[in-house]
């Protein structure tokens, strides 16, 4: 299937809808632009509706930036071709090529539907992805944390055990005897 990459790359998502424009079809049916716009016009009424055709205005043209041309823009309206609109060209494009073409192109418009549960998934993936980095970066500020305390710690702890600790007074009978042979002394 990696011939229909090329054709999957020309299909857009415009106004929620997956299309494809006059002048890329033209140049994978090997025709004019021309051509295919006044095949579709003289068959017009088989691309009646939103969901076989749109038509692009110039603004809308300019913003999607598509067809442009040495002028800045396309000097005319543009056709974008939904799923149905591809198939009803092969009726007006009756050529063999034409039909060739065509069931390449309905097959990457399939191949794109079915990877749209994969694109969710990898949505859903990217989206766990940075739940799990926050959740990283706030244990790291606990461990830090946490390690700054033991820090704390360990230090006093070493400034006691450095401290000149004074001898305990001795107690008991052999205490008293000793204090009492110094003080005879």
């Amino acid at each position: 299937m990696d011939d229909l990459e090329p054709i999957k790359r020309k299909i857009y998502e415009i106004y929620g809808q997956r299309v494809m424009f006059d002048h890329d079809l033209a140049e994978i049916y090997g025709v004019k632009t021309s051509q295919l716009k006044r095949a579709v016009k003289r068959n017009i009424r088989r691309f009646e509706g939103e969901d076989f055709m749109l038509t692009l205005s110039h603004d809308e043209i300019l913003r999607c930036q598509i067809g442009t041309s040495s002028w800045g823009g396309s000097r005319y309206g543009a056709f974008a071709f939904t799923e149905l609109g591809v198939a009803m060209l092969s009726s007006v494009l009756s050529s063999e090529t034409a039909i060739d073409i065509n069931r390449k192109i309905m097959r990457a418009f399939v191949a794109i539907r079915h990877a749209l549960p994969l694109l969710a998934t990898q949505k859903d993936i990217e989206n766990l992805r940075q739940r799990v980095q926050a959740l990283e970066e706030s244990t790291r500020a606990e461990i830090e944390e946490t390690r700054n305390e033991l820090s704390q710690v360990y230090e006093a702890l070493t400034q006691l055990g450095e401290k000149q600790q004074e001898p305990l007074p001795e107690i008991g009978y052999t205490a008293i005897q000793k204090r009492q042979e110094r003080g005879k002394k």
